[in-house]
């Protein structure tokens, strides 16, 4: 069976954001993460942007986002969109667990959306035991169980060596009934701390998943509805107890996230 192929250089994105606008475009991204789980204030991303794109920080004042929900976690996050129910409700984007209640009611976002075609995003992993960086656009969730996940990539520092490691890609059926678990890690030579491209093709019943423009999956599933981005670093509870503050910040360069329309 012939392998799927991406070849970009002869096509125009539909949108191109390089982050060189010298703030954070609102219209289109949201810097807070999962914010109706615990707040704005607890949830805000720390982040710099410079020529080179932007820099997601988590600082050695960055305080874990939901202890109530999740314990230690720290992370930095930008979203596309944003929907939740009123406060003392279970509607919210993200249930990543039960037992969510939203705590902050958030205002309605529809920033960027796409339904089809590719999306990619220019990324440097963090080589740190504790650390881990992804793209994962989500389901909008309009309808709640319109929640699957598309997982460009996500990848653990403590999953590199000297030369490369293991992405994380495919689809996470979160709370999507109609879909099943279909993810693995793909080994990919190089240091994945430098700049790498990783991409999806999504088309109606199949989402070819690549780095660096080669193929490395493919997932013969249905996901029809709008998805909203999810960039982030996280920082996770050090196995030893202690958090490695000689190794902060930990810095999450993204030079830029692209979407093209259906071929």
């Amino acid at each position: 069976m012939e392998q799927p192929s991406l070849d970009l250089a002869a096509r125009t994105p539909d949108h191109a954001e390089h982050f060189r606008a010298g703030r954070l475009d609102e219209s289109r991204w949201w810097p807070y993460y999962t914010p109706h789980w615990a707040s704005r204030a607890a949830s805000a991303a720390r982040y710099e942007l410079g020529p080179e794109g932007i820099t997601l920080r988590i600082d050695e004042d960055t305080a874990p986002w939901s202890p109530e929900y999740d314990g230690m976690t720290r992370t930095s996050t930008l979203q596309t969109g944003q929907l939740s129910g009123p406060v003392g409700s279970t509607r919210g984007q993200h249930r990543y667990r039960d037992g969510l209640v939203v705590r902050e009611e958030q205002p309605e976002r529809r920033l960027w959306l796409p339904h089809f075609g590719v999306i990619e995003v220019r990324m440097r992993a963090i080589r740190h035991p504790d650390a881990m960086v992804a793209f994962w656009p989500i389901g909008f969730e309009e309808r709640p169980e319109d929640c699957g996940e598309i997982c460009v990539a996500e990848i653990f520092g403590s999953d590199l060596d000297d030369s490369g490691g293991w992405v994380g890609v495919g689809v996470k059926p979160q709370n999507d009934s109609r879909l099943k678990l279909d993810f693995e890690k793909v080994r990919v030579d190089g240091d994945l701390t430098e700049f790498h491209d990783y991409a999806v093709d999504w088309q109606r019943d199949a989402i070819h998943f690549f780095v660096d423009g080669r193929w490395v999956k493919t997932s013969r599933q249905r996901t029809d509805y709008p998805v909203q981005f999810m960039l982030n670093v996280y920082e996770f509870p050090s196995a030893t107890g202690v958090r490695d503050a000689a190794a902060l910040p930990h810095r999450f360069d993204i030079a830029h996230v692209r979407t093209f329309a259906p071929a």
